[in-house]
């Protein structure tokens, strides 16, 4: 029998096939490398080749303070490396490093980045020498990033008064819904004269200050105006602040009142948006049907001046709300910018006629009762003006009195419940709210405006919608004025005057 020559090279054949297989498979994963990651190594057990174990090299020379760290090696971390990575990498070492010539962190601090999703920070403060360090987002990166226990209320995994350090970067904060969860927690597990250090976008006095107020137990430093790392964000505003001792980290957060007293002060960067509004109408217009009307659409609005970020929620509270359809639905939900916010809306309406009408909407909490000074029973008066269109259905306006006063016109009359609106302002809404007002209340406004001063309730409204009532021009009877008001057009101007000169951004309404 002859022997088989034809094995070898069969085998021959399989091998170099497996050969070119693999080699083939190389040039494929190097491919992918070099263009899609930017000659990197992803975090995976299928790499060839990667970053040196240091990556200092990239990153020596972008700090003011970089000769006088110590760099340690993190070769213990594979982090995704691409070159956006490695920049923001580079950006926040550069960062970290004036933090430690200012005193603000040291190797040794135990350190929280938040709000980082790829954990470059983490890896950053790492690579500069400050090794016990963590980040935390909404979704895990293991090792450097961990993930909250509770996302909608941004609770984390750690105990009271955990951290010396805590970073939070490319406007992170900025994005959050409900900032003010996050805050309470970092408040919670920073260590008194902790330093926390934030960048935000903060493009206004308005928003800066916004922000500051979310903080009960931190003191404010300083901030400085810097460039960002990417065309994403190009400026940025450096915040920092520091945990003052003897903060109860534990505590559950207290609703805050107004100074917890009657009077307050409306501060001087609420005040100066006053001097940005639309000029009041000093003369009496004679057909005010038309000239209130018109105004109503030159009206600069808080929200088109100034970024409305960084408040714990958002409020709209409408006073004489009468159907859903008059000024909650026609105007505010189309025309008022909200800049993409979710607001609570509160309407408020005696009148029962309107108040089948709030049964089926959604996200509309109704009070069924008069806006008042005092918890009490009043007297309620239906009556038309002829001077004012209505467009509810025919349905006259209403107005209010103490139960022991008689009206003096032939309206149909009934008695409502009143209540005390500045104590349920001060209840409902804090300083730390944007909180949004319509008022049309038929004359009342002379009584519940006085009110809101003396409680200081007047401080936690940021817009003002006023419509003041008064002896006006009848449209049905030229010539002849409404007797239903005896205040004058120079008495709502006054209004008007002292709310604006008190610091309240205020609209004349129609």
């Amino acid at each position: 029998m002859e022997p088989a020559v034809g094995k070898p090279g069969f085998l021959r054949n399989i091998l170099v096939k497996a050969l070119f297989f693999g080699l083939l498979i190389i040039i494929v994963r190097f491919a992918y490398v070099v263009t899609i990651t930017g000659e990197n190594c992803n975090v995976g057990n299928f790499c060839f080749f990667s970053l040196p174990e240091n990556i200092n090299s990239a990153i020596i020379g972008t700090g003011t303070f970089n000769k006088a760290v110590a760099v340690r090696s993190t070769s213990s971390v594979t982090p995704t490396r691409s070159k956006d990575w490695i920049k923001s990498v580079q950006f926040h070492s550069s960062v970290f490093q004036d933090l430690i010539a200012e005193g603000y962190l040291r190797p040794d601090s135990k350190s929280l980045c938040l709000e980082t999703v790829a954990g470059s920070e983490v890896f950053a403060l790492k690579e500069i020498g400050v090794e016990d360090a963590i980040g935390i987002s909404r979704k895990a990166s293991k090792p450097l990033v961990v993930s909250y226990v509770n996302k909608e209320k941004n609770l984390m995994p750690f105990g009271n008064n955990t951290f010396d350090f805590m970073f939070s970067g490319r406007a992170g904060l900025d994005a959050l819904s409900k900032p003010l969860d996050l805050v309470t927690e970092i408040e919670r597990t920073m260590k008194p004269k902790g330093y926390l250090i934030v960048h935000v976008k903060a493009k206004d006095t308005y928003s800066f200050h916004s922000f500051l107020d979310l903080f009960d137990s931190f003191d404010f430093i300083k901030s400085r105006s810097m460039d960002g790392f990417d065309s994403s964000l190009p400026g940025i505003k450096e915040i920092v602040m520091q945990k003052r001792e003897g903060s109860n980290s534990g505590s559950i957060r207290i609703r805050n009142v107004v100074n917890n007293g009657k009077k307050c002060s409306i501060p001087s960067h609420k005040r100066e948006l006053v001097q940005k509004a639309e000029p009041l109408i000093k003369q009496e217009p004679l057909k005010p049907w038309l000239t209130l009307k018109k105004n109503v659409k030159s009206v600069k609005y808080l929200p088109a001046m100034v970024d409305i970020s960084f408040r714990s929620r958002y409020v709209y509270v409408d006073v004489g709300a009468r159907s859903y359809g008059s000024s909650i639905a026609s105007w505010f939900k189309k025309q008022y910018p909200k800049q993409n916010k979710t607001f609570d809306i509160y309407a408020i309406e005696a009148d029962k006629h309107f108040h089948e009408d709030y049964k089926l909407k959604k996200g509309v909490n109704l009070l069924p009762y008069a806006a008042w000074v005092k918890n009490e029973t009043l007297m309620f008066e239906i009556n038309g003006d002829p001077g004012k269109q209505v467009v509810d259905k025919g349905r006259g306006m209403g107005r209010i009195k103490p139960a022991d006063l008689k009206f003096a016109g032939d309206g149909s009359v009934e008695k409502i419940q009143g209540f005390d609106f500045a104590q349920w302002m001060k209840n409902s809404v804090t300083e730390k709210d944007y909180v949004v007002m319509k008022m049309d209340v038929e004359g009342t406004e002379f009584d519940l405006i006085p009110r809101l001063f003396q409680t200081g309730a007047i401080c936690l409204i940021d817009e003002l919608f006023l419509e003041c009532h008064y002896n006006r021009w009848q449209r049905c009877c030229p010539g002849q004025r409404s007797t239903k008001y005896e205040k004058t057009y120079d008495q709502c101007l006054e209004l008007f005057t002292t709310l604006r000169e008190s610091g309240v951004l205020v609209h004349q309404w129609w």
